[in-house]
């Protein structure tokens, strides 16, 4: 956005650009934060009922650590 287009969209929300970005990103980790939560949880309990394999449960957890590097790395850098 150029600065006339940021100051009217400043001038009409009564915030920046900037803190809704901030607010977006706060929002899709927190997301992601639970949706890794509830993943790891269910399969913690498919585990431990012997549903799951030692295997399969640190798949889980490796593809939710890697999952959540990547949207790091994309959204943040």
């Amino acid at each position: 956005m150029n600065a006339a287009q940021s100051a009217a969209f400043q001038a009409n929300a009564g915030f920046s650009p900037a803190e809704v970005s901030g607010v977006v990103l706060g929002v899709v980790f927190a997301v992601l934060l639970v949706w890794g939560v509830w993943a790891m949880r269910t399969a913690y309990a498919g585990w431990a009922d012997q549903h799951l394999t030692p295997g399969q449960f640190f798949g889980v957890v490796i593809r939710f650590l890697a999952i959540y590097l990547v949207l790091g790395f994309l959204l943040l850098s």
